[in-house]
């Protein structure tokens, strides 16, 4: 099993359906989930450090294990079936809780747990994707290098 992070939520075209992106921390497999809206605005919103003014669904199972008195020690994508992924919620006291991995994750990004994916996992649905933002920005870093502010004066006269 290995430790996972959020990269961000994609939306996938022509369908306009979110996505999930997870990475591998001590790997390069990326693992796509698809998901539904809802979930995929409150990882976002969650992402950019958005507090809402009434509590979401994902913040209120927050608040409410907390006044219970429990704590939820990590997530982790168990499973794969028939292109349905499968998480638990491991809790404090060896409790386990199945649950979608969309809401696993957004409420693990609310209390900072840690979020795993099953090797069987990652090697059916993870993906070796090229980092082209890393290239791009790596490029533009070699353009800035190479240039100087007087390539940028107008000829126009």
């Amino acid at each position: 099993m290995g430790e996972v992070r959020v990269v961000g939520i994609r939306v996938e075209q022509p369908q306009n359906q979110p996505v999930l992106l997870l990475r591998e921390v001590d790997g390069d497999r990326y693992l796509p989930i698809w998901i539904g809206q809802a979930e995929a605005t409150s990882i976002a919103l969650e992402q950019q450090g958005v507090v809402p003014a009434r509590p979401l669904t994902h913040d209120l199972f927050r608040d409410v294990l907390a006044a219970l008195g429990h704590a939820l020690k990590e997530v982790r994508i168990v499973d794969l079936q028939e292109g349905t992924f499968y998480a638990e919620m491991l809790f404090d006291g060896e409790i386990r809780v199945s649950a979608r991995p969309s809401d696993s994750v957004a409420i693990a990004l609310r209390i900072g747990v840690p979020i795993y994916a099953e090797e069987s996992v990652l090697e059916e649905a993870g993906l070796v994707i090229p980092d082209e933002r890393e290239d791009e920005v790596e490029k533009f870093k070699e353009f800035l290098d190479s240039v100087s502010p007087d390539d940028f004066k107008s000829t126009e006269g």
